[in-house]
């Protein structure tokens, strides 16, 4: 199943660094998120975008309102001023990320 079937997501930047905060549409579904969404499994999933000597990704619970927030350093390539990509801001990384597929169990 793919993420976006049970969670939507909120991007932010600041530099060359985005936030992707993956927000449960149900309470119930949060603890398969905390459990796929590891900090290693997105970073991975954004292993092409991300300069290879940058931080490594991050990864902050947000429990009260069933959402994970991801700090991907070096992924927008110096940011907005100094970028050539056409999604300087990282706007599309949360809905990039929302193509991840995850398992369900039975």
């Amino acid at each position: 199943m793919k993420l976006h079937r049970l969670a939507h997501s909120r991007t932010g930047d600041k530099g060359d660094t985005s936030n992707i905060s993956i927000i449960a549409y149900r309470a119930e579904d949060y603890p398969l998120l905390c459990e796929q969404l590891t900090a290693e499994r997105v970073a991975e999933f954004f292993a092409d975008l991300r300069d290879s000597d940058a931080a490594p990704v991050q990864r902050h619970e947000l429990p009260n309102v069933q959402a994970l927030n991801f700090v991907l350093p070096g992924i927008l390539r110096g940011g907005v001023t100094r970028s050539l990509a056409l999604d300087a801001h990282g706007k599309c990384l949360g809905s990039a990320l929302l193509d991840l597929d995850l398992t369900i169990p039975t």
